[in-house]
């Protein structure tokens, strides 16, 4: 099945297990800032102001510009494409009093949480509020943020097999990283090394071009997501480490890799990979359908005090699909930053990282960054684990 298909079917399963009459995603000139749910719905994007209903009796009804509506029309994904010409408002109506059940709830993509689930602008939300102003419709929009969590964290087959050719990618990176890396490299050297490798094999970047990837060397390199830097060089003694994240078919990888510059690890970096390790299977020990977001950080951050490291100053794991950080449920601490998402609970077939690290004194920062899926039974990983931190000859 295609993938547009595969999720408009899911869509549509999940407003008919709510208490909504419809899903709604009502946007305009997609091309600077679509809702993220879109996407998921067609390829391309729409330009007038454009509808997307999904109504609890399953159907699929898209109402958008005359341009735009044979796209729609041929993929036949769609029980009806309206299209209009000078005005959407007649035709939104029309579609909501056959599609909407009496006093039923409209559900619309906003959320004061998840970024994913946010899709809907300001000024969109008011112009939708005018246009029902006096109906039956008026008052009735909720936030559809549930119903977009899961959407877009509950991966299909196919969405699966692509974070995993998307993973593969990033596995040859890593390789051809630790080929270049050597004693006098900069990090911004190894920075555009990975964009040059991207750029002939047609990848993209999981976050923001000038930030993937974060390449760190020794305990001068800014930490987190900091600007790989021309003085900073890999020299004996530093760990060197990368956050690398590809975006391949349009679905990403998000993984951390570690070195040692040198010829045998000493004993600090073996103990701090072997910590970081242990917090990550401690994290996935914990991770299962039904479980809170916050519980699995909470594991992974008791094992790391526990083995005598400060904790981290972050999420323990974040959803992976269409971008790197993907919205819904986090892995993260209850601070008011995250606003809901630690409370959300994990479902089958959601992806996650699981991300830790720690600085060494001397040396910079030993972060080790994996993926999984949740099965029914716990999780499965999707990369291959870093148990071991290997040696680039100084």
């Amino acid at each position: 099945m295609n993938l547009h298909a595969e999720k408009l079917a899911q869509a549509s399963k999940l407003v008919a297990d709510s208490d909504l009459g419809a899903w709604l995603l009502f946007v305009r000139e997609t091309a600077h800032g679509s809702d993220p749910v879109l996407p998921l719905f067609l390829h391309g994007g729409l330009t007038w102001q454009s509808a997307v209903c999904l109504g609890a009796d399953g159907s699929k009804v898209a109402i958008v510009g005359n341009y735009d509506a044979d796209p729609l029309v041929s993929s036949g994904h769609w029980d009806e494409v309206v299209p209009y010409l000078g005005d959407i408002k007649p035709s939104l109506l029309e579609v909501l009093e056959r599609c909407v059940p009496q006093g039923r709830s409209i559900g619309l993509n906003y959320s004061l949480s998840d970024d994913k689930a946010d899709g809907l602008t300001h000024g969109m939300w008011l112009l939708v509020n005018q246009y029902v102003a006096g109906t039956r419709f008026e008052g009735k929009f909720v936030s559809a943020e549930s119903l977009a969590s899961k959407l877009r964290g509950q991966k299909t087959a196919t969405e699966l097999r692509l974070i995993r050719a998307a993973i593969s990618e990033g596995d040859r990176l890593f390789t051809d990283i630790e080929s270049f890396a050597k004693e006098g490299v900069s990090e911004r050297a190894v920075f555009n090394h990975v964009h040059t490798l991207m750029a002939e094999r047609g990848l993209g970047w999981a976050w923001d071009e000038a930030g993937d990837p974060i390449v760190n060397s020794g305990p001068d390199s800014m930490i987190g997501h900091g600007v790989p830097s021309d003085s900073v060089t890999l020299q004996p003694g530093h760990v060197f480490h990368v956050d690398l994240g590809v975006t391949k078919e349009s679905y990403c990888s998000d993984v951390q890799r570690c070195w040692y510059v040198g010829d045998r690890l000493p004993p600090d970096v073996v103990d701090a990979c072997d910590a970081v390790n242990k917090a990550i299977d401690a994290g996935a020990a914990v991770l299962r359908p039904g479980v809170a977001g916050w519980e699995v950080d909470a594991a992974g951050r008791a094992s790391i005090v526990g083995s005598g490291y400060p904790e981290y100053l972050h999420a323990l794991g974040h959803q992976v699909g269409r971008s790197a950080h993907d919205g819904g449920t986090v892995l993260a601490p209850k601070w008011e930053r995250y606003g809901k998402t630690p409370f959300g609970a994990v479902l089958e077939g959601e992806v996650y990282t699981l991300e830790l690290g720690v600085t060494i004194e001397g040396r910079g920062y030993l972060g080790i960054e994996e993926m999984v899926v949740v099965t029914a039974e716990g999780c499965e990983f999707l990369t291959e684990r870093q148990l071991s931190i290997p040696c680039i000859q100084a």
